[in-house]
This record gives structure tokens, C-alpha cells and sequence, in this order.
């Protein structure tokens, strides 16, 4: 899906700041609306390209819908020049936006089986929108399941819509972190260590993964350890994507342009290129 509201997949449109939460030292929550017209539709997994003016515009994914209200949302963490310059924004603030772009997760492929999120660090925001389209449907889907690792208690993201989602046995949301402190009483360790102690039937399951790569390649591997076929795994690609519509090469991935072909991409697909660092 590539066009903006006004149909130009080059010019972006004015969005405002509606909301700015902050999750913890370096990651921000905005709430964007439009300026004028219709936010366009959306599939979980796809991303938009923000434009801090005067600065430049980067690809961020989208981590969810301002209800009601005809907004996007998006998680930022600041790592560069645009990055930073969007997460100082304040409420009323203008960005530019265009949007959306790219593939989103197979989500009613996956219907009538079981499905398996896992997820590192801000790799949960764009399988967030998947995990709310999977409960607004929760009778297509049998068992769900989240494995989360982050960092320590303390970057937790989106923690409160942890006890929502596994209200009533939803989902069975497991989340670990690579460092405790003395009053975490979760588990400890590595988000692919998880999937061992995960309870689906791996011949029914469909497994969208989304973090580092690193935490992807071992967690693909455990996936498939477990029995999960490689066609039945999907891995949301990050690369540093500029224009956004398969043009300028910035996110060529072998054969693929993630902006394009991706961002999320059945593993079997990649899985010959997906431990060559290089590329």
C-alpha cells in the first residue's frame, strides 16, 4: 500500500502531535492525526516514513491507531538526528508523514491456528497492532502466545497493555529480561530461551518474530528446533529505507527491497541470506 491521503507517494502530509507519551529515557510514544482529510487504512506490520521539517524523514513502524480519532501511532527511539528531532516533539507540534508502506503480518493466514509473537526490545511495536487485531478477532485464532524480552524491568514497553492482553487467558504473554533487580520476579535470560517452554502445536502455528537480528536468528532457530516450519515463520526486516517505494536501493536485501518486498518476509525466503551480516 504506498499512496498518502492525497494519493502523491512522494509529498508528505501534514500530521499534529496529539499525544506524547514518554516510555522511558530514550524511547517515545506519539499519537499523530491529520492535519486535513482521512488517516488512510493500515496493515499491522507496515510502516510510514516521518519527516521532522528540517531535518529529514526516517521509516518508523506503525505500533497502532488512535481509536476514534483517525490518528497513527508510532514508537520512537532516538538513535540519529531524525530520530531524536521526532521524539522532542511536543503536543500540537507538525510532522510530515507519508504512508502507509510495505507488507504487514499474515494475520488471516494464521487463522485457525495458533500464533506465536516474539518479540525484543522495540521490535513489540510493530507486532503490537497484530497482537489488538488478533484479540478483536480472538474466535478466528486458537492458542496465542507472546514472548517478550527486553532489556531489564525498567524498559518495559507498553506495559500496560500487558494485563489487558492476557486478561481472561487471551494470550499467554511470557516476558524475560537480560538483567534483574531485586524486586523482578520474571524470567531472566535470552526472549528465544522462551520458546522451548511454549505451549502450541508447531505443525498449526505461525510464528511473527520482530527485534535485533541476532535475537531473530536465534529465535527462528528455536522456532524451528521446536518443529515450526520455515514457511510458517515471518520476520519483520529493518533496513535503513529512504524513499520507501523500491527506487533509490538504500534497502535492497539480495534480491529484495525490504521497503517493497518487506518489511515482513516469510523466512524461507530470506533464510539463505538471513545470517550473512553483510548484507
Amino acid at each position: 500500500m504506498m499512496p498518502t491521503m492525497d494519493g502523491d507517494a512522494w509529498r508528505p502530509s501534514v500530521y499534529r502531535v496529539a499525544r506524547v507519551v514518554r516510555e522511558f529515557e530514550e524511547v517515545v510514544t506519539l499519537t499523530l492525526r491529520p492535519e486535513g482529510g482521512n488517516r488512510p487504512a493500515f496493515m499491522p506490520g507496515q510502516f510510514n516514513m516521518l519527516y521532522a521539517f528540517g531535518v529529514g524523514e526516517a521509516a518508523i513502524s506503525i505500533c497502532g491507531e488512535d481509536e476514534g480519532q483517525g490518528g497513527f501511532v508510532h514508537t520512537i527511539r532516538r538513535v540519529g538526528a531524525v530520530s531524536h528531532a521526532l521524539a522532542s516533539v511536543s503536543e500540537g507540534d507538525a510532522v510530515g508523514l507519508r504512508g502507509p508502506f510495505g507488507k504487514g503480518w499474515p494475520l488471516s493466514e494464521a487463522e485457525r491456528g495458533d500464533i506465536v509473537f516474539v518479540a525484543g526490545g522495540l521490535g513489540l511495536a510493530p507486532l503490537r497492532p497484530a497482537i489488538e487485531h488478533v484479540l478483536q478477532h480472538r474466535s478466528h485464532y486458537r492458542r496465542v502466545t507472546l514472548l517478550f524480552g527486553t532489556r531489564n524491568p525498567h524498559t518495559m514497553l507498553f506495559e500496560s497493555d500487558f494485563g489487558r492482553w492476557r486478561r481472561g487467558a487471551e494470550v499467554d504473554a511470557v516476558v524475560t529480561v537480560d538483567q534483574a533487580d531485586a524486586a523482578w520476579r520474571g524470567s531472566v535470560g535470552a526472549v528465544p530461551a522462551l520458546v522451548p517452554r511454549a505451549t502450541f502445536d508447531p505443525k498449526e502455528t505461525m510464528a511473527m518474530v520482530c527485534g535485533p537480528e541476532v535475537m531473530m536468528r536465534f529465535a527462528v532457530a528455536s522456532l524451528r528446533d521446536a518443529g515450526v516450519p520455515a514457511e510458517s515463520i515471518h520476520v519483520s526486516m529493518e533496513r535503513n529505507m529512504k524513499c520507501a517505494i523500491g527506487l533509490c536501493g538504500r534497502c535492497q536485501y539480495g534480491q529484495d527491497f525490504i521497503c517493497r518486498d518487506g518489511p515482513v518476509m516469510r523466512y524461507d525466503r530470506v533464510a539463505s541470506r538471513f545470517s550473512i551480516r553483510e548484507i
